[in-house]
């Protein structure tokens, strides 16, 4: 299966099931822009080495370098996304569900927005198409097991790698540093530190672009009456609307997802904030070319804390880092059950 745009927009203009899933799709990437793309840029500017309208358009900029160079060289986390599950033969009904499940992630997400809690829209993502599957099919026939598995492995990688690396990459830099005039290292670390944000935003769309280019596809799929799923050609013009929608999204209101995790969590200097970015970008380079979805939030988040962590445990404001745990938690089950909820509404409506 293969669309161009001319294609796309005569199709949206004669099938209103695709107009509406297409409109939930760019929502859903709005919200992401505005609630997980600030991750990539929050230290940047949390550390005064970039002023937040340019680190805007810095970011959107290598949010489509990244989609671009990643699908081109590696497809396969939005392939992950797009045979996650099995909606069945039906397609209007498989359409109705992927519209519920769509739904209930821009309530989940924009609900962790208005408390400043960002949260992972890849995982309410794949919570939210999970519990509309298992509406459809009223059982867990749905859900295919082994792509399952990739996203359960992801999402144990990110914590653990995300931590690790951010607390061993600080101090490598401070024992390579160590004899040095901190002074004489400022210029330095603040063109890293913009180094390291463009290239946190690159993998945020090699990883979470791609997610969503998945979702987009399955819809297209979807209301030409394929039911069943494979591997399927990035159109270029869908990544560039991913791009220019993801960057809105970031623009309208990402300062409040900034302000969490780029100043509130812990203060960084800029030598470690470049720190937590260059750890952040290895870990989702490694799960993008391994084609393992990961969460872009907690891998930047969680190599945040373990920057914090080498300086010391009390640099942790363990509040902030109470609450970005809780909402990560209730991620999957909260999600899922809105999705399975709001799936089974609109098959009773429709």
């Amino acid at each position: 299966m293969s669309i161009g745009f001319a294609e796309f927009i005569q199709s949206i203009t004669g099938s209103l099931p695709l107009a509406i899933v297409s409109l939930l799709t760019i929502g859903v990437i709005l919200v992401n822009g505005w609630t997980d793309a600030p991750n990539a840029i929050a230290t940047c500017i949390s550390t005064r080495s970039m002023a937040p309208r340019a680190a805007i358009m810095m970011a959107t900029v290598f949010n489509f370098l990244g989609i671009v160079v990643m699908s081109s060289v590696n497809a396969s986390v939005a392939m992950t996304i797009y045979n996650m599950v099995d909606f069945g033969g039906n397609s209007q009904e498989a359409l109705i569900a992927l519209c519920a499940a769509l739904f209930a992630i821009v309530i989940w997400a924009t609900a962790a927005w208005w408390f400043g809690i960002p949260t992972s829209e890849s995982h309410a993502l794949i919570a939210g198409l999970s519990g509309a599957a298992i509406a459809v099919h009223n059982g867990l026939g749905g859900i295919n097991g082994a792509e399952w598995i990739k996203v359960l492995y992801g999402l144990v990688f990110s914590l653990v790698l995300g931590f690790a690396l951010g607390f061993a990459t600080v101090r490598l830099i401070e024992f390579i540093c160590r004899r040095m005039d901190r002074r004489k290292t400022f210029g330095f670390f603040h063109g890293a530190q913009i180094s390291g944000a463009a290239a946190m935003a690159f993998m945020h769309g090699a990883q979470d672009g791609q997610k969503f280019m998945g979702v987009f596809l399955l819809g297209i799929a979807l209301t030409k009456g394929v039911g069943e799923t494979g591997n399927v050609p990035v159109p270029f013009w869908l990544m560039i609307l991913c791009s220019i929608v993801m960057a809105l999204g970031t623009s309208v209101g990402g300062m409040r997802i900034i302000k969490t995790v780029g100043m509130d969590m812990v203060h960084l200097e800029k030598y470690q904030g470049f720190a937590a970015d260059l750890a952040a970008a290895a870990c989702l380079m490694v799960s993008s070319l391994s084609g393992m979805p990961v969460s872009t939030t907690h891998t930047k988040t969680t190599s945040i804390m373990g920057v914090g962590a080498a300086k010391r445990l009390s640099a942790l404001n363990w509040g902030i880092v109470k609450e970005m745990l809780t909402a990560w938690v209730l991620t999957f089950p909260g999600c899922g059950l809105v999705g399975f909820i709001m799936a089974k509404l609109f098959l009773w409506i429709f």
